[in-house]
Formats: C-alpha cells, structure tokens, sequence
C-alpha cells in the first residue's frame, strides 16, 4: 500500500531513506536498503542530495522494487524542465513506483558541479500540478495521455523554521496541489513540533517527523549553523561531546525524539545520511 493509504488506515509509518552512491557500486546501498527490510514501510531514494552528483533516484526505486522493497521517488525541479519532469513521472509509474516525493531543491552552488545552471522550471507547488494533471489524462498543456498514472504524492515542510508562517502558507498550497503526505525536516524541539502539528491540523493530511541521526557534536553545531528552521538544542549537543560511545548516542537521542513526538503525527521519516545501518536500532529503541 502507498504511505497515504497506510496512514489513512491509521498506521504510525515509518520511513527511511537510502543515498545513491556517486558512481555505479550499488552493493552497499543494497545492503543498507536490505536491513530495512521489515522494519521501515518505504524508503526514499534522495535525488542528487545536496546539489551533489550521484547515480539517479528513479533507477534505484526501481532496483528496490524489483526486490520487493516500497521506494518513495524523491523529485526535485532543479536539473530538468518541465518535460522531463513529466517524462520521468510516467517513467516511475510504469516502473511500478507510485509514491512521489515533490521538491523543488537545493542550489547548485552548494554542491560539486557550483557552475552547472539550475533549471527550477516547476517548483514543489507546480510539480504537484503537473502530476495530478497526468493522474487526470493530460499533461501540462492539455494533450491527452495515452493511460493515466495513479500516484501518492507527498511533500516536505520545516516546522522549526521562525518565521513560521512563510511554511504554513506554501505547506497549505501543497496539500491543495495534491500532496497526500507530508515529510518534515529534522526536528530535535517537541515542544516545537507540538505548536506546528496544532497550527497544521485543520489541513487534515498525514504528517510524518523528520529525525536526522547526529553523528557528533560538531555536526549538530554545522547544523544549527547551516540548515534553515532547523535547531539542535545545547542540551542534545552537550550529550553528543560528552558521549564515550557517539553512534550508541546517536541512537538513543534520537529514538527518544521519536517516543517524545510520536502521539503527536501519523509517522516518522528518519536521515541516517550515512549512518542507514543504525536505522534498524532506533526503530527498535522506539519501540515501533
């Protein structure tokens, strides 16, 4: 079932995602991927995270479907137009992927190609359009499609972002373009968390928390530093330096985060970035 269909049917779902490599070494994707097995509902395929290049996302759905594991394609609008971006969606569905992540991305300057040229011909918005129009037999323009795809879309908001309302206002345009399930950003304040899922509740659609694993003090610090409407409080990074046994910790927090805010949402999306053989234990220290 799709992560709408699973939620709608009053499953907490949990969710994970796997990096393509920068090359074409699959092995240990897979592998990571295969521990999930079970445990996680879907895993999302990034797409050229970070402006970085990488193998493509809608292969490796495939590959995951293929061996019987639910992928989420992760779409963002900056490397293709219109076009391709409706061509690829076609792609995924015959494929058999529906679960859509829309995006608009990150800027090419933040990542390894900074003189490639951003695309941006759709946003997140627009792209959650163009997909419903296939859903109803045209595309963007109105030409007729031969067969109509069925998808489950979904799409991404930062609740830690102050000012907040920027977020709610283009969060409420998604759920009216089409998104059926929501993955946040990485959230390390509950009570935060707790203020936006009150502001968002009349929007009535599936909200998943994002809980990004630390690695260490110093990415927490990066973090706070770098990752708009995203903050780790003093008291988590504290517990990072003090920690004899890091990736031990990193469990802990956030499975802690995740037993703190699951009442509040219908799911967890959970970034190991790196860290995707841990996924596993903090499903279990949840006690999902």
């Amino acid at each position: 079932m799709t992560i709408a269909e699973l939620a709608n049917q009053g499953k907490f779902v949990i969710t994970a995602e796997v990096g393509p490599p920068k090359g074409v070494d699959i092995r240990e994707m897979l592998e990571n991927a295969e521990l999930m097995r079970g445990k996680v509902d879907a895993i999302n395929v990034t797409d050229q995270q970070s402006s970085v290049m990488r193998l493509g996302s809608l292969p490796v759905c495939s590959l995951l479907k293929e061996r019987g594991l639910e992928p989420v394609f992760q779409m963002t609008c900056r490397d293709r137009n219109r076009i391709a971006l409706q061509s690829d969606l076609l792609g995924a569905y015959t494929l058999g992927i529906q679960n859509v992540l829309c995006l608009t991305g990150d800027f090419v300057a933040l990542g390894d190609h900074p003189q490639a040229k951003g695309v941006f011909d759709l946003d997140s918005v627009s792209l959650l359009r163009a997909a419903k129009n296939l859903e109803q037999g045209r595309d963007m323009v109105g030409n007729e499609l031969e067969g109509a795809p069925s998808f489950c879309l979904g799409a991404v908001v930062t609740p830690g972002a102050d000012p907040l309302e920027p977020q709610l206002i283009k969060l409420e345009k998604k759920v009216k373009a089409g998104a059926q399930f929501i993955q946040t950003q990485a959230v390390y304040e509950p009570e935060k968390f707790e203020s936006f899922m009150k502001a968002v509740a009349y929007l009535n659609v599936p909200i998943l928390v994002g809980i990004v694993l630390l690695r260490s003090a110093g990415m927490a610090r990066f973090m706070n530093k770098n990752v708009a409407g995203v903050y780790v409080p003093e008291s988590l990074i504290d517990e990072m330096e003090k920690a004899e046994k890091r990736m031990q910790k990193s469990v802990e927090i956030a499975a802690r985060l995740i037993t703190d805010m699951k009442s509040l949402c219908q799911g967890v999306h959970i970034m190991a970035i790196g860290m995707e053989k841990r996924v596993p234990e903090v499903i279990e220290a949840a006690g999902l």
